[in-house]
């Protein structure tokens, strides 16, 4: 039985989102196999780039957003998909080793005009690493069932 319907959340409601730690073998691993270009797989060659220094794809950065949203609330919850993203910025490079973590925050609820059993929550996810800096911003809708009661 899902925790959390359509109906558990509030506009402007923060959600936490667990931490992950970015170790250098699985950024490497990682851009190796979806994303393989130099700066992403080898530290002496990163140097010269903008990202000063080995960095994470930013695909893989998404990938560990997917999981914290999942860990804090998706699997748990009557969500029913996501028609995908509206806004996607990568402010800065993860490193092997970051710590990140996040939130996500409600921006708009509104029910479906076509479709009742569902409503359609809109979040501002932000992931932050161990300095508090942004390294990512993301906003999207995200499908949730309605409750039984509604």
């Amino acid at each position: 039985m899902p925790k959390r319907y359509f109906e558990d959340f509030t506009l402007g409601q923060t959600l936490p989102l667990p931490e992950r730690q970015v170790g250098r073998p699985e950024m490497i691993a990682f851009a190796a196999e979806f994303d393989p270009q130099p700066f992403h797989l080898d530290e002496r060659v990163a140097a010269t780039d903008l990202t000063s220094g080995l960095s994470a794809s930013g695909w893989h950065v998404c990938a560990l957003l997917m999981r914290m949203l999942c860990d804090a609330y998706l699997v748990e919850s009557a969500c029913m998909g996501s028609p995908g993203i509206e806004t996607l910025k990568w402010r800065r490079p993860v490193r092997p080793g970051d710590r990140l973590t996040g939130s996500s925050t409600v921006i708009e609820l509104r029910r479906s005009a076509k479709r009742p059993e569902m409503g359609i929550v809109r979040f501002r996810h932000e992931v932050v690493n161990q300095a508090g800096e942004t390294v990512v911003l993301m906003e999207n809708p995200i499908f949730f069932r309605r409750g039984a009661a509604a």
